[in-house]
């Protein structure tokens, strides 16, 4: 008889949990083992049961999980991850896998797709929610910068520019709110924390050369 696919669950909502659970469980050929609540309890767990596959929320009580895709994975490297997210982004998506996950499916296809997404894991074969892939592939072909808008490269060059939030409101006509929320958005769009690694993105990017 061949073994159960062992799955640790990690969502900050219990009700998401008991969800997935129950649709595993439904499911031949699946054992959840454990359930998290937050990203260090999901570590302990992998840690501890070494599952085939890790359900990771993107967005946790502690942040974007996508920093501890790589570390989970170097730690424990016989457990997949499968992402399971609303964020439709293809940046998200790009950066997920990237960064190690094998699996990308919205939460809202997660009754249809999540099944074949932990099965392809568990065999080392990755999985893409069908319509965000196509939208991947569609943003690679057009040359777009991981899903950034026009606006918020702009900020970006001239945050690796030296430029204050004050200096590029003033650049723009918008106001430094404005240019804070273009921030955010660009740090959760890349994964990037710091200044110097926003100005290193730029520079292998070509954006200081327009």
């Amino acid at each position: 008889m061949t073994a159960a696919t062992r799955v640790v669950i990690a969502d900050d909502h219990a009700v998401v949990r008991r969800g997935l659970r129950q649709l595993l469980e439904a499911e031949a050929g699946f054992e959840v083992v454990a359930e998290a609540a937050d990203l260090d309890s999901a570590r302990r767990h992998v840690r501890r049961h070494r599952p085939d596959v890790l359900v990771l929320d993107l967005h946790l009580p502690e942040g974007l999980s996508l920093g501890a895709i790589p570390e989970l994975r170097a730690e424990c490297p016989e457990t997949q991850i499968v992402v399971l997210t609303m964020q439709n982004e293809p940046a998200y998506a790009r950066q997920a896998l990237a960064a190690g996950a094998l699996g990308y499916v919205l939460k809202e296809a997660a009754d249809s797709e999540l099944v074949e997404a932990i099965r392809r894991a568990a065999d080392g074969d990755a999985y893409l929610y069908a319509r965000l892939g196509a939208r991947v592939a569609a943003e690679s072909a057009s040359g777009r910068f991981d899903g950034l808008s026009r606006r918020e490269l702009e900020v970006l060059r001239l945050i690796a520019l030296g430029h204050t939030n004050a200096e590029i409101a003033d650049a723009l006509y918008v106001s430094v709110r404005t240019v804070e929320t273009h921030r955010t958005h660009i740090h959760q769009k890349l994964g990037l924390r710091t200044r110097s690694e926003m100005v290193q993105y730029a520079l292998d990017q070509g954006l200081m050369e327009s």
